[in-house]
Formats: C-alpha cells, structure tokens, sequence
C-alpha cells in the first residue's frame, strides 16, 4: 500500500526531521573570509516558497541557525518571535512572487528593517542551488551590503495600486468582450464592425443589443445609428444583412452579458477608486519657489483630448491635482490615466530614488553599458517591466503630430533614432519631468514647436563653425533671397 504524501504542516510540526534535512540545517557557513567590510549587523535571510520558509541568522545567534517555518500565520509569527528572540534587526528576502506579501505585512508589524530584494540580483550562487543554501547566501549578501532595496510603496499607495491594477484588469477582460461580440458577429456575415469604428459605443452597443433581444431587419435596426455617425444608414442596413445562425446568436448574448458584468466591476471599482483618493492627504508644494522650465511660454492652442471610454465617472483630474499639488496632464502626451498610473504605482514621494538618472534607470529607460578596459564593449536595452515605463511610452508615441515643443523633440528624435528608440528616449525624458516636478517642484510650460526647432539651427549653425574653424576656414552667412 503507498504511503500519503505528507503535507509541510504535518511535516513541521509532528514528524522529525531526516537525517539529510538534520545534517543541511546544521551547516554553518563554510566559506572562507571574502575581507569585507560588514555592512549590516544582526541580520536574518529568508528564502521564502509556497509552503515553507527557510530563515538563516548568525551561527552565534542560535545553536539552530537554520531553520524552516511553514507558511500560515502561525507558524509566520512563530518565525518573527524567533528572529526577536535571535536579536535580528534586519530581514532580507526575495520578492517571489506573491509568496513574500504576507511575511512582509507581519514582520513590518513587528518592526524589523526589511530587505525586500530582486531575485535577479541574487542568482550567482556557486555551486548546486537548494533552500538551505540560499538563504545562507542572502544572509552573507546582506551582511556585507552587496543587496538593493526593492521600493515599496506605503501602504495607502499599496491599496491604491492594487485598486488600479484590478480596474486596468476589469478594463481588458471587458475588452475581450468587445472582441468576442466581433467575432460572433463576423461568423454570421454582420460587418457592422466595417461601417461603425467602435461597436462598443452607443450606436454599435444599441444595434447589438437589439439583435439579442430578436430583431432581424437591418431597417428598424438602422434606426439606432447615432446622427455623428459617418456611415449613412443604407451603408449600416447593408452591413446587418447577415445568416442568423443560432449558435453564434447564443454565443453573442453569453459575451454581452460578459460585458455588462465587466462593466459593473469597474463602476465598483471607480466607487472605491474615489474613496481611496479622497483619504489621500493634500500636498504641500510650495508653488511660490518653484521654478518653470522655460522662461518664456507661448501659449498654443492644444486640441481637445478624444474621450476616453475607460475614464473613471468622477473628476479624477481635480483628485490628483489635489494630492500631486500639480497638474502633471500640463505635460504634452500625459492625461488623466497616465497621470493616475504613476501615482498609483509610485505615489508622491519621490525621495526614494537620488536624481532622475536613477529614477530613469529604475524605470528601464536607459541602456545597459558593459565597460571593459576604459571601452564600451556592449550596449543594449534591459528587459524591465514597469507599468510606468509603459505608460509613459504610450504617451511619447502620441507626440508624433502635436505642435509642441515635446511634439517637436519627438519627432527630431524619430528622424534620427527611428520609431523604437525615439520612443523609448522621449520616455525617458518624459520621465525627467516627471520627477523634476515631484522633487524640485518645477512646472511645465510649453514653449510650442517653433522654439525647438529655433534651438537646433542654433545648434547646428555652432556645430558648422567648429567645424570649418578646424578646417581653417570662417562660415559667412548669408541673407535668404526672397
């Protein structure tokens, strides 16, 4: 008869442990002394996993200086009494997923500094890799302060961003749904989607609708169309002419319904939404010492931003101009989204990173340079995911017509890099404003596409003088003939 797999709750705390797990856990730390200076004093490193932690501490701070703690809560405050009893100070850990959440929450109720590092910036350990081992390894890493600091938000901002990541959920599953209705439409031969741009509008959603409840003639149908729409009503009749085959009608209606339950999540997630901004406290910025970017602004005539669908039904726009003390959407290409991204994911302090060079670094913006002997010897871009980074990408890319000094630089940007890397660079500076904005308190004002383009002949014209001065020669300029 085979034996049942124990659970790690039996395993912890009714059975022993084995000879090989005994003989790992009484290992202590077997390397020779790498000569560094010990940076961190009191130190704890925990490899955290699903069902079970393994903590390390000093040799000399228990006579069991490894040990494994299951996951629930009991066993995580048993843990946090051990690393008390142990003198620990400090907690390094990796952020494995989501595993490290509720360890987090507990042991910064009990006020230990904690460590909360990238897992990439670990992963050279030598030799085979085991639980015991790397947490020894996080241990020594630590202690010699060879470990960054992942940043974490506060926990207002933490409710936040979670909030805001749930609704960006809610927002694409809704548009699956929109996909799903196209789809089913198709199959039956209905173009409505070839007439009408967004069949998530009022026309589209009226028309479809209708076809759920069971009407068929493209005639009465055409009597929805909205009077803003383009397509004329012979052209929308034509369209709705289709095979009303049954499966694909039941399929119609079950991603309807899917749409309207998407749609009630995101209203309650808005409600909340609302709530969480209103607790958050007003910033203090002192407007009166706070510095323009430009000395002398041109006012230009900005067009109308395109309503957004997905927008929050509340003023979001006073909310964040509340709590930023600054309207961050005064900077071309950012609206109310991406404004609500970045302070749903970074909140307002922006004390945590020392210039914007390392904002923008953290962010992924920049490339990766190896140096080898005084030479770059390899530059390329480093894959980081930030919702941020991706955020401000998109609002670079939709500089490409505006009439703006930023529009401008884009687009001298995209002539000379191409499409990827003008992107990215327009991010990243972007980025600077952003945080030029937060730290120093200074506020955009746009100077329009003309100043820019003053400032590069200027800059050309001075590149042409160098450049015949070391020639031997002297440029002239010459008057335009009209």
């Amino acid at each position: 008869m085979a034996t049942r797999k124990q659970s790690t709750f039996e395993r912890l705390t009714k059975r022993p442990l084995n000879r090989k797990q005994r003989k790992e856990l009484e290992r202590k730390l077997a390397s020779e002394d790498p000569a560094l200076d010990i940076v961190n004093r009191n130190v704890a490193g925990i490899d955290v996993g699903n069902e079970s932690h393994f903590v390390a501490v000093a040799p000399g701070c228990d006579p069991q200086p490894i040990r494994e703690f299951g996951s629930w809560t009991a066993d995580l405050e048993r843990m946090a009494d051990w690393l008390q009893a142990c003198g620990v100070e400090s907690v390094v850990m990796q952020s494995t997923g989501v595993y490290w959440i509720a360890l987090y929450d507990i042991l910064e109720g009990r006020k230990f500094k904690i460590c909360l590092t990238n897992a990439r910036h670990t992963k050279n350990l030598p030799g085979r890799k085991s639980d015991v081992q790397e947490s020894q390894w996080l241990l020594k890493l630590h202690t010699y302060g060879l470990l960054r600091d992942s940043f974490h938000p506060t926990e207002d901002i933490r409710a936040l961003r979670s909030l805001w990541r749930l609704r960006d959920r809610h927002v694409k599953e809704a548009g699956r749904a929109v996909q799903h209705m196209q789809k089913a439409m198709t199959a039956m031969n209905v173009q409505l989607s070839n007439t009408i741009s967004d069949i998530s509008g009022a026309t589209g959603q009226a028309i479809i609708r209708a076809i759920v409840n069971g009407e068929r003639n493209p005639w009465k149908l055409v009597k929805f169309r909205d009077q803003r729409i383009r397509a004329t009503e012979e052209e929308i009749a034509r369209s709705l002419e289709g095979n009303w085959r049954d499966d694909m009608l039941f399929e119609l209606k079950q991603a309807v319904s899917a749409y309207d339950f998407y749609q009630n999540q995101i209203a309650e997630c808005d409600q909340r939404l609302q709530i969480l901004l209103a607790d958050l406290p007003q910033s203090q910025v002192k407007r009166a010492e706070a510095q323009t970017e430009v000395a002398a602004p041109v006012k230009q005539k900005r067009k109308r931003p395109r309503p957004d669908g997905n927008m929050p039904q509340f003023n979001l726009h006073a909310e964040l101009e509340r709590i930023c003390g600054m309207d961050l959407t005064s900077i071309d290409g950012i609206d109310v989204m991406t404004a609500q991204t970045i302070v749903a994911e970074l909140g307002t302090d922006f004390t945590h990173w020392k210039s914007e060079a390392h904002f923008t670094s953290w962010l992924g913006l920049t490339p990766s340079r190896e140096v080898s002997g005084g030479k770059v010897v390899k530059q390329e871009s480093r894959k980081v995911k930030n919702r941020v980074a991706t955020a401000l990408r998109m609002s670079a890319s939709s500089l490409i017509r505006s009439e703006s000094y930023l529009g401008a630089r884009y687009r001298s940007l995209r002539a000379r890099l191409g499409a990827p890397k003008a992107i990215k660079a327009m991010a990243r500076y972007l980025a600077c404003l952003v945080y030029r904005m937060f730290t120093n308190g200074r506020s955009w004002v746009d100077q329009g596409a003309q100043e820019f383009e003053r400032k590069r002949s200027e800059r050309d014209l001075l590149f042409l003088k160098r450049k015949a001065s070391a020639l031997g020669y002297q440029l002239v300029t010459q008057p335009r003939c009209v």
